[in-house]
């Protein structure tokens, strides 16, 4: 997979005359930027039991499709969560109490990074299985085109996920019942350590749309306007009746699979190449090109934000764990009425 992109320009985003929107793009793809490299520094800490999947330079993909979701959609996520939360305006220091099993953590301090449901904001979870979110997904839009059909669901997921028999199950039934649901693809090269041309034969995954029925494109995943776009137009499509799409997000995980892992499988100059199409960098140089921004003015945003992100996670580390005598709650809904002794 090269780090060369053809841009298109078929289509115009409303960011090029809305220079608010433009400003809170950019400060939500910092805002997520910086929780991941928080969320690794908290790993390196031990301050996490668990694995952190790191979403480095993919930002541009949960940013623009969060902003173009209305309030009132869903959301559902993959183990890679941490920067949908923070592009859906979680609050990071739950998000981060969550991380590090605390009890003001969104799940208790009971779910992981890979176990958070955040339903007030419309995210319906992350998921430590992959491709298990898109039939979550489906159900989740069937409920919305039988009671609230101006909602719709955004899934998303990565290549890896594009070869489950739950993507091809719920792609499918999603074709057949035109259901209101966007399945986002983060394709990022590799499906853990195995590239994507090993793993798909199709030069395209949005060419797998065809086979059920719905639309299907592939975007510049690293262009947080193009992704606005398609995602713009595919929950309007999917809100008008016009039933699903897959749309292929063409990005690059700069970072590991996950926390502490080796990098053998890709090069350095791979990397690299990718590293100069950072997600990032790319809308601060064109919001600086297009004189919507000063230097200064960005450089205020930025301290802004990562002043924020540091805040939330020292409120995160001073949260107290959950307290032993509460082990039970969430598991059972009343062990006394359903005859569940506690163990």
């Amino acid at each position: 997979m090269r780090a060369q992109f053809a841009p298109s320009r078929s289509w115009r985003s409303d960011v090029e005359n809305d220079i608010a929107l433009a400003l809170s793009m950019y400060e939500a793809l910092l805002r997520c930027r910086h929780v991941e490299e928080v969320s690794l520094a908290l790993f390196e800490e031990g301050l996490t039991p668990g694995r952190m999947h790191p979403y480095i330079g993919e930002e541009a993909v949960a940013v623009g499709a969060s902003t173009a979701m209305r309030s009132g959609d869903l959301a559902v996520s993959t183990h890679r969560g941490g920067s949908h939360l923070a592009a859906l305006k979680a609050d990071v220091w739950r998000v981060f109490g969550e991380y590090m099993g605390r009890a003001t953590g969104y799940s208790g301090g009971r779910g992981g990074p890979m176990h958070i449901s955040v339903p007030e904001i419309g995210f319906l979870c992350t998921n430590g299985i992959v491709g298990s979110g898109i039939p979550l997904a489906v159900g989740a839009a069937m409920a919305c085109r039988r009671t609230s059909p101006d909602k719709a669901v955004v899934c998303f997921f990565g290549d890896g996920a594009a070869n489950t028999g739950s993507f091809h199950e719920g792609l499918n039934m999603a074709g057949i019942w035109k259901l209101p649901v966007v399945f986002l693809c983060e394709n990022n090269g590799y499906a853990e350590t195995l590239p994507v041309s090993k793993g798909i034969a199709v030069e395209k995954i949005s060419i797998r749309a065809a086979g059920y029925g719905i639309h299907g494109a592939t975007i510049d995943g690293n262009d947080v306007e193009a992704v606005y776009a398609e995602a713009s137009r595919a929950l309007e499509r999917a809100r008008s009746g016009e039933g699903a799409s897959l749309i292929e997000a063409r990005t690059y995980r700069i970072g590991q699979h996950f926390s502490g892992e080796s990098n053998h499988y890709r090069t350095a100059e791979e990397v690299e190449a990718w590293k100069e199409r950072d997600p990032v960098r790319l809308f601060r140089d064109r919001l600086l090109d297009r004189g919507i921004a000063t230097p200064g003015g960005l450089q205020e945003i930025e301290a802004m934000v990562r002043s924020q992100i540091e805040e939330a996670a020292r409120v995160a580390k001073d949260a107290p764990f959950p307290d032993p005598a509460t082990v039970l709650e969430g598991v059972y809904r009343d062990p006394q009425s359903t005859g569940m002794a506690a163990p």
